[in-house]
């Protein structure tokens, strides 16, 4: 395969596939088209919408996981999936990690990426990157007055587009607007009837499957595994993290039933992992993945905690696999883009004195991970947690994994969550469903759980927020408002 430019843009006379397509469908009237007057009017627009994000499971009706619905759109806009490039993310947790990774390396290596993410922590924006860097208002304005538009003249026959599929509408138009070499997708929720799945992908990846979203995908890890498989496609490659055998066996199932090409990390991709500390960069965690002629060896995790180095062994297995359909991806320069990583929602410090640091966990077994890197990267005195989390997630056992590894746990709630558990109640299971020791209070708000932290910091001491990525951007937006006003 010949490499692409680097920044190259544009789409050629002969294709262009976000095109308006030329269907003959009856449309709206005119009052429902037109621009947005401004950038907020855009946001308000889309928040009017659906939003399986914000809505509690038991509300969440079937008419929500329609995929002819998206193809539907999608083909309103002219198709513009077609003719993409694409890597296709699912999994329960780390599939943000494993986006990240693959974005850098292969914006290091001269490619540019589109990336679709979700959610996002301050910007919607933060959901659409193209080189890394989140599309403008401007573009992404435009891109929604299309996808707007498009979803008036469906709805009669398809029902309304939901928040997610207008975003992952509005990404595809953006991506092959802006002819991009690769897209990387991660899908929403589950992934046989989340609105990606009508992608063909170059290459597909799983991360590791845990319990979640359990009103919504199943109560059991092979119910959740099967709904994940359900990205895979004939013919495709599908590479997974390590998972446990009842996951695999239902990989392998589907993988058969579709002509699926599996391929599991550690199993059929050579995989070994280590954890060292060395003078330049300290604690930390090195990958060998892939055969010696044409893998990876000895590269460097560029996130902390042991958990990321299946996520960064996944990603590597992704691009070596690329490299069979052409993508020219040297050691050294993907090794150079490990570095470079955004550590958005990721053990991110947002702030120095005290030190904050955010992050996104919200399963117990990212929570106790998250707590492990924690202990095991950084040297503080007290662990001081700030947590909050939705009514949907494993609470008890989330609260358990705190108790093990928090000196003090203020329990809070995101005020953009309408999901979120109230404080109180979390304070009261933390007694008596997990037997919580550590100290513990509830605080109503998020600002107010920060100022009672940092007030009683003492010396070394470490705050850390987590349990949901709602909490994480709120923390966020609160601390970059603080320095604004410096």
């Amino acid at each position: 395969m010949t490499k692409p430019s680097p920044h190259g843009t544009g789409v050629s006379p002969e294709r262009h596939p976000a095109e308006p397509s030329k269907s003959p469908r009856k449309r709206t009237k005119r009052v429902e088209r037109g621009a947005f007057v401004n950038h907020q009017a855009a946001i308000d627009f889309l928040d009017r919408q659906t939003n399986v994000e914000r809505v509690r499971p038991d509300k969440v009706g079937s008419e929500v996981w329609k995929l002819d619905r998206t193809r539907a759109l999608l083909a309103e806009l002219g198709n513009p999936h077609e003719g993409l490039e694409i890597v296709h993310i699912a999994g329960s947790k780390g599939k943000g990690s494993v986006c990240n990774m693959l974005e850098c390396t292969l914006e290091a290596c001269g490619y540019t990426t589109g990336v679709f993410t979700s959610p996002h922590l301050i910007d919607v924006r933060e959901r659409v990157r193209i080189g890394g860097v989140p599309i403008s208002e401007s573009l992404f304005d435009r891109a929604l007055e299309r996808c707007r538009d498009a979803g008036k003249a469906i709805e009669g026959e398809h029902g309304k587009a939901t928040y997610f599929e207008l975003m992952t509408a509005l990404s595809l138009v953006v991506f092959a607007q802006e002819a991009v070499d690769l897209v990387v997708l991660e899908t929403g929720i589950g992934g046989r009837l989340d609105c990606t799945n009508v992608v063909s992908p170059r290459v597909c990846g799983l991360t590791r499957i845990h319990l979640e979203h359990t009103q919504i995908l199943g109560d059991t890890l092979a119910a959740i595994a099967a709904e994940k498989a359900g990205i895979m496609k004939a013919g495709t490659v599908t590479i997974s993290s390590p998972q446990d055998d009842e996951v695999v066996c239902v990989f392998q199932e589907h993988a058969q039933q579709n002509e699926s090409n599996l391929k599991v990390l550690g199993d059929d991709v050579l995989y070994t992992s280590r954890f060292q500390s060395g003078v330049d960069r300290g604690p930390h965690s090195r990958v060998c993945v892939g055969e010696e002629a044409d893998g990876f060896e000895h590269m460097s995790v560029p996130l902390m905690g042991m958990h990321q180095s299946e996520n960064c062994g996944l990603a590597l297995a992704i691009l070596i696999e690329l490299r069979s359909h052409g993508f020219d991806l040297p050691e050294r320069s993907v090794s150079a883009g490990l570095k470079q990583i955004n550590r958005t929602g990721r053990l991110e410090a947002i702030f120095d004195s005290p030190r904050i640091l955010i992050d996104g966990a919200h399963t117990p077994e990212s929570v106790r991970e998250t707590l492990k890197a924690v202990g095991s990267h950084l040297d503080y005195e007290s662990l001081i947690v700030i947590f909050g989390c939705a009514m949907d997630k494993d609470v008890t056992a989330m609260l358990g994994e705190l108790d093990r590894g928090a000196d003090k746990v203020l329990f809070t709630r995101a005020a953009g969550n309408p999901r979120a558990v109230e404080p109180d109640v979390l304070l009261s299971r933390f007694k008596d469903e997990a037997g919580g020791k550590a100290m513990a209070v509830s605080i109503p708000s998020v600002k107010e759980a920060i100022n009672t932290a940092a007030s009683s910091v003492v010396g070394n001491d470490l705050i850390l927020l987590l349990g949901s990525f709602y909490l994480a951007g709120e923390a966020k937006a609160l601390i970059e408002e603080r320095k604004s006003r410096r």
